[in-house]
């Protein structure tokens, strides 16, 4: 290869394991995800933390549908590619069953992955099956998600 060739070459960086939304702190986390939503989102998540612990919510923090809101009730959701999943996510990053999130009888919220390709993380750390509390930072495939339960 001539030096006019090799002056030309494209290169990319792909930089593997940031995967943190801000940081690590679920209340610093919550509260930066309160201060970007507009007032009717800031009330529905409020709501959600003042609630008696029956119902959950996530919000896409970032990546494809930032913003979007998905509640959890009693019978926890489903999550993946698949258009059958409460939570669809569109992307070659996400299983087709790639998580759930359930609601145990303690009245705990827990994430849990299926087994799937790329994992499941939890404030970034892969995780298999863990308690959720108000804040948590969960990641699918290119999609960030803050976990919103009662703070009660």
């Amino acid at each position: 290869m001539n030096a006019a060739e090799s002056q030309s070459e494209l290169t990319s960086t792909i930089h593997l394991g940031v995967r943190g939304v801000t940081h690590n702190s679920p209340a610093k986390t919550l509260e930066d995800l309160l201060s970007s939503l507009d007032e009717k989102s800031q009330e529905i998540v409020r709501e959600i933390a003042q609630s008696a612990g029956d119902k959950a919510m996530v919000v896409i923090a970032r990546g494809p549908q930032k913003g979007s809101r998905f509640l959890i009730t009693s019978e926890g959701v489903s999550i993946g590619r698949s258009t059958e999943s409460a939570i669809f996510l569109d992307d070659v990053t996400v299983s087709r069953s790639h998580a759930q999130i359930k609601r145990e009888e303690s009245g705990s919220f827990v994430l849990i992955d299926n087994s799937s390709l790329n994992g499941t993380y939890l404030n970034n750390v892969s995780i298999q099956n863990n308690v959720l509390k108000s804040g948590d930072e969960i990641q699918i495939g290119k999609f960030h998600f803050v976990f919103i339960g009662s703070t009660k």
